[in-house]
């Protein structure tokens, strides 16, 4: 029997390669909105974050997520995130 592959993907804070399943993706879309994709599956340009709340912090601080995605990010999306890490 064939062992089925794990997508990996990197963190864009830490750098830090982890199974998809253990990232939040945060989407850019092509109508220029941002969401937070739950799916993994939206269409637009795509971000990892681990679900480690110093993680989100350290993005909000160092806007490190604006620049991969090439826009503003509302604040709202930060807490968001943060909801999504304390379930």
């Amino acid at each position: 029997m064939k062992v089925k592959k794990i997508p990996m993907r990197t963190c864009i804070i830490t750098q830090e390669k982890y199974p998809k399943k253990e990232l939040i993706r945060v989407v850019r879309t092509p109508n220029k909105e941002i969401i937070v994709d739950i799916t993994g599956k939206a269409n637009g340009r795509g971000a990892y974050l681990k679900k480690d709340i110093e993680v989100i912090n350290l993005a909000r601080k160092s806007k490190k997520l604006e620049r991969h995605l090439e826009t503003t990010i509302p604040d709202t999306i930060y807490d968001d995130l943060i909801k999504i890490v304390e379930e």
